[in-house]
């Protein structure tokens, strides 16, 4: 089983920037590909990257590129996901997901990954 944790969300203005951090715990399986997701109201849910443990890739979505950056601390099994130059847009519910399915890419399809945090909810104000 694997347990997700986010934390960081909260309501901040537009330009500002936000850290979210997920921490992992899994028991007797091993967490392949951890990624972030986002649910805006009304809009499916959105990919916006992740990391991979084994090979160390991270991956960004286009979307957010050059705005989210993705890091991981391997001694505390953590990813973050630093956004900057917050829009009102970005306004969602954020997600951490993990699989334990040997993909050698980071994936992009919410379907692929097994473990879901509860999210957190962040809000930009223009």
């Amino acid at each position: 089983q694997v347990q997700l944790e986010e934390s960081g969300g909260g309501l901040v203005q537009a330009g500002e920037s936000l850290t979210l951090s997920c921490t992992a715990s899994a028991r007797t399986v091993s967490i392949h590909i951890m990624g972030w997701f986002r649910r805006a109201p009304g809009k499916e849910r959105e990919f916006l990257g992740g990391h991979g443990f084994s090979g160390g890739s991270t991956s960004v979505a286009d979307s957010v590129k050059g705005r989210f950056a993705i890091s991981r601390d391997v001694g505390k099994n953590t990813m973050t996901l630093q956004m900057n130059s917050l829009k009102p847009e970005d306004t969602a519910v954020y997600y951490c997901a993990a699989t334990t399915r040997p993909f050698n890419v980071v994936i992009t399809t919410p379907g692929q990954y097994r473990y879901w945090g509860q999210g957190t909810q962040v809000t930009v104000s223009s």
